[in-house]
């Protein structure tokens, strides 16, 4: 990772960790990078911080003589097909996905459709602080054309091979960017829809709904017997599901739920799936059940998209709800992983929760704040503790501690077959953590 970019891009906090002028530097060192007159695409979720953050950036790369062109709020995978489909250089997301209204980020795409890899996001850094500023007759252009947005919609319901009549589903979007597509392509297909959480207002992006805070939508899904539920993020390239009983389908279940369903119908082109470190042992043993393998990387959703390329695989994910269908899609969708999942109970006639007779391990998973987490993930104290407990487990469970990408947290995952187990064990880490910061 460089100074400014994480595992997803460059995130902050807006006026601080993210201002207007970082957002303007970023922008006149992608339009250096890519070349005088590149064309760039920009959309936005639904944060109040949007325009200001959007608006530094646009200014930036017009200085470096781009042609920007602005589609409003459009999900981050919307923004990866109109990049590639209407063949512009770059694809810009303005958005902090999950995180909480007060924070932003920029998140960029290359002409494929694909996030950019971290060399070139070091090579994007390194010109933040050498400004191209052209002569007046050089300098580039800005449009809004939101009408794009309607390309995706498009391309969202072509996607699935069947309407979805009959089928009740209850859509949570988060406040955010799905929450002026996801309704009309769900409905285009038919199905009965009930929404939550689709009024935003630029402050209430996430706030206890979404695919992070499932509560409501399990309720709302018992309530009025729906199918299915679906919970995206603030720009929608997560999906979490709700079956008809109430239970939470993750989507390291929802990889596994996909790989079955393509082997079944003789689409899985190799018995391969990708997922990450975080992914599920049960999962991975019940894949394995089905005669498929699963490939680990490292967190974050680029990591598995550069795998599914590299080895030519079509389904790869994480538990946190990112989920890339590669033949149908380059990038992590939410949206269309939903429309894909209820055309699956549709043509199959089966309810969701039939899917799943396998027991997951039982993961505990703690975030701890810390003031320098490089520092604390390399301590050598923190690195005995972890040796340690792992010795114990005696291979019937795993120990991940790692730096989040995004925020200054010390992330901890413990898996064993025991919930008790694994929480008694993630407690310890976080003591041990919170130690080692205090003594730095």
């Amino acid at each position: 990772m460089g100074v400014f970019f994480g595992t997803d891009g460059l995130r902050g906090k807006v006026n601080g960790d993210l201002s207007y002028d970082l957002a303007y530097r970023c922008g006149n060192a992608l339009s250096s990078f890519a070349g005088v007159k590149a064309k760039i695409l920009i959309g936005t979720d639904t944060r109040k911080s949007a325009s200001l953050i959007m608006l530094g950036f646009a200014c930036g790369a017009v200085n470096g003589g781009a042609k920007v062109t602005s589609v409003g709020v459009c999900p981050t995978a919307g923004v990866s097909y109109l990049t590639k489909t209407l063949g512009y250089d770059f694809g810009v997301v303005i958005s902090a996905s999950h995180n909480p209204a007060e924070f932003n980020g920029i998140k960029i795409f290359d002409k494929t459709g694909i996030k950019l890899s971290e060399k070139q996001e070091e090579q994007i850094e390194k010109l933040f602080l050498k400004e191209s500023a052209l002569s007046f007759d050089k300098l580039g252009t800005f449009e809004f054309l939101p009408k794009y947005v309607n390309l995706y919609k498009d391309f969202l319901i072509n996607s699935s091979d069947c309407l979805l009549e009959g089928l009740k589903i209850v859509l949570d979007l988060s406040n955010g960017a799905s929450s002026f597509v996801a309704p009309k392509v769900f409905k285009k297909l038919k199905a009965k829809v009930i929404v939550l959480s689709g009024k935003p207002d630029g402050l209430n992006i996430n706030r206890d709904c979404g695919a992070l805070f499932t509560r409501n939508l399990v309720e709302k899904v018992k309530k009025c017997r729906a199918d299915i539920g679906l919970a995206f993020d603030g720009d929608s390239d997560r999906l979490i599901a709700v079956d008809e009983r109430g239970n939470v389908v993750d989507g390291d279940k929802l990889i596994y739920l996909f790989a079955c369903i393509y082997k079944k119908y003789g689409r899985l082109t190799l018995p391969i799936v990708v997922g990450t470190r975080h992914t599920n042992m049960g999962v991975e043993q019940a894949l394995g059940d089905m005669g498929i393998k699963l490939i680990r990387t490292e967190i974050g959703d680029k990591y598995v998209s550069a795998k599914l390329i590299e080895q030519n695989l079509l389904i790869g994910g994480e538990q946190s709800g990112h989920i890339i269908l590669r033949d149908k899609h380059v990038t992590g969708d939410g949206i269309l992983a939903g429309v894909m999942l209820a055309s699956i109970l549709k043509k199959e006639q089966k309810p969701l929760s039939s899917y799943f007779n396998f027991e997951c391990f039982k993961q505990a998973n703690i975030n701890v704040e810390v003031h320098d987490k490089m520092k604390v993930i390399n301590s050598e104290k923190l690195s005995k503790e972890i040796e340690k407990e792992e010795q114990c487990l005696c291979g019937e469970g795993r120990i991940m501690v790692r730096v989040s990408g995004t925020e200054p947290f010390i992330r901890i995952m413990v898996e064993t077959k025991s919930k008790q187990t694994s929480e008694v064990i993630a407690q310890k880490m976080a003591q041990i953590v919170s130690e080692v910061d205090r003594e730095l």
